[in-house]
Parts: C-alpha cells; structure tokens; sequence
C-alpha cells in the first residue's frame, strides 16, 4: 500500500475484493440490521431532496436547478452508509469482483444481495411511512405532498427499456462512489468521494432501487390524501396506475436489474478484467 492518503485503482480493486469477501460471510442478523440502517439513511436523503427542491422542480424555468439543489443534499444518504455503516444493495451489487476472484461463491453472493434487498426495502418503507403521518407533506399547502405523488407517477410511468437504461447510468455512478470511498484514508476523502458522483446522478434523474423504495411507496401513500392529490396536478387515470404492482413490477423489477448491470458488471467487472484478471 502507498503513502498517500488515497489508494490507487489497483489497490482499490483488491479492497473491494477484500469487502465482497467479507460481506458473504456475515451473519443474517447483522445484515438485516445494517440493511435496515441504509435503507432509512437513502429514505433520508429522498425526503430531504425532495422538501430542498419541491418548489424549484414544480416550475419548467427552474426545474434543472431543482434537481441540482436536490442533488447537493442526497449525498448524505450515501456518506451515512459509507461512514455510520450500512449495507446498501446497489453498492454490494460490486461483491461480484469477488465471486470472479473465486473469494466467495454465488450463492453466498445473492443470499447477501437478497437480505440486504430486503432489509433495505423495510427501512426505505419505514421512513415513507413516518414522513406521511408526520405532517411536513402539507408544506406549502400541501405542494410537497403533491411534489411528492407527482415524481412516483412518473417513475411508475416508465417503460421497461427506460427504467433499465436509467439504472444502468445510475450504478455506474453510485459505484464508482463507493470504489472512490474505498480508495479515500480518511473521513473527509470519503464524504467527497460520495457527494460529486451522488450529486450527479440526481442531477441527470438516474433511477435508483433504493431510493425508489421511499420515492414510490411515499407517493402512493401520501395520494390517499386528496389535498395532496390535488396539488399533485396529476390527472385521475394516472393516479390510478401508482399502486403497489407498478412499484414492484414496473420500476423497481427493471431499475434493480439495471442497477445490478451498471454496478456489478459495468464497474465490478470492468475493473476486475482491467486491475485483477492477470493476477
């Protein structure tokens, strides 16, 4: 190891390595546990993304700048990971550097990925729920609320190749956050690792499970509402295909699928064939 105080791309590779191997082997309490710490750290950063930006990205004229307000907050979610210590499905989708250094098997491989999954989508629905019944969707009558239904109907909106497409671009730069937290000595380098990649991908409207599992569920319960219906601006026929089979079936089937292609194969693979295939 160097002297610097970051690792290069070829010593990151074999600490990714080093991680994947040792997220296969923890124990299934442990992984629900800190799942459920990184899917309310990411709900975080979706709600409070959403409340910086609700009144910029309700205007045509502002709306580019409102995703990059929102993209200056949601960092945070991923810097909480990083540093507080969770498992976040997206970023383990790089565990398959392991599985090709023959370190962990696949089974092990998706036992992680299904109880971090899930242990994720709890905490995620956890924070959707509170957020609803705590009041703060009325900000200004009710337009976060709206805000709020109007950005879960348009990611269960979405066709099947533009999910997956969205996120493919997503995990490439969710992961190449954590490979940078990874390759960062210190706390500081680790918060900058996250925020730039983090700040871009909801700046460009990348779709991320995660996040999604608090953005979608938070919309379809807060539609109940009919204040926050209403200012939702969101014709009836269209509310109506917000429910719990389109999360599942329409967003978060494709959006995971593409996350686990940008992350696991496009930044795990790659970097594996490039800094560890010849050893």
């Amino acid at each position: 190891m160097n002297d610097k105080n970051y690792y290069s791309p070829e010593e990151i590779a074999a600490i990714t390595v080093q991680a994947g191997t040792a997220k296969a082997g923890a124990g299934t309490a442990k992984l629900l546990g800190l799942a459920l710490m990184a899917g309310m750290f990411i709900a975080f950063a979706s709600e409070g993304s959403n409340m910086a930006a609700y009144n910029l990205l309700s205007r045509p004229e502002t709306y580019g700048l409102g995703k990059a307000l929102a993209g200056t907050v949601f960092g945070t979610g991923l810097m909480l990971v990083v540093i507080a210590g969770g498992e976040l499905f997206t970023g383990n989708t790089m565990m398959i550097m392991a599985l090709l250094e023959k370190k962990i098997s696949a089974g092990s491989m998706f036992r992680n990925w299904l109880l971090v999954y899930w242990g994720n989508l709890l905490g995620a629905l956890a924070i959707a729920g509170l957020m609803t019944v705590s009041g703060l969707f009325n900000s200004s009558a009710g337009l976060l609320g709206g805000m709020t239904i109007k950005i879960a109907a348009y990611k269960t909106g979405l066709g099947f190749t533009a999910a997956l497409s969205l996120g493919i671009l997503c995990n490439l730069l969710v992961c190449g956050a954590v490979w940078m937290a990874y390759g960062a000595k210190d706390v500081t380098g680790k918060i900058w690792a996250c925020f730039f990649p983090i700040w871009l991908f909801i700046t460009s409207g990348f779709e991320h499970s995660i996040a999604n599992m608090y953005y979608i569920p938070a919309g379809i319960l807060a539609k109940a509402n009919p204040v926050w219906a209403e200012a939702s601006g969101v014709a009836a026929e269209v509310l109506a295909q917000l429910n719990w089979t389109n999360f599942f079936i329409r967003n978060l089937l494709p959006v995971t699928l593409g996350n686990v292609i940008g992350g696991g194969l496009m930044i795990g693979g790659i970097y594996w064939f490039c800094f560890l295939r010849q050893k």
